[in-house]
């Protein structure tokens, strides 16, 4: 027996976008609310999850195109964002980049 109850779990890309919202949670908290970017990092990266997993349930190759380019361009989306945010220097370096 699998330990995945849905298929979109399955998808390496899906559990990829999972430890990217783990690891953004991280580094937005610290981040004053007051900065816009740092809201809609967290829709962006949400609907990457939500767009690959109702993409996935899709029976059509062009049904699950339409949600994986919607999930491709918030993807693209929190880079501009993480982009915004070094560019307004309101991140700790520590938590930003991670590694270093």
């Amino acid at each position: 027996m699998s330990d995945y109850l849905f298929d979109h779990e399955k998808l390496h890309v899906y559990q990829k976008a999972l430890l990217f919202i783990v690891w953004l949670n991280e580094t937005i908290t610290g981040i004053e609310k007051r900065h816009a970017v740092v809201d809609q990092l967290d829709r962006a990266s949400t609907s990457i999850v939500l767009n690959i997993a109702e993409g996935n349930g899709k029976f059509t190759a062009r049904d699950r195109c339409k949600y994986f380019d919607i999930a491709r361009g918030s993807a693209l989306e929190c880079a501009g964002g993480l982009d915004t945010i070094a560019a307004k220097k309101c991140y700790q370096k520590k938590s930003f980049y991670p590694g270093k």
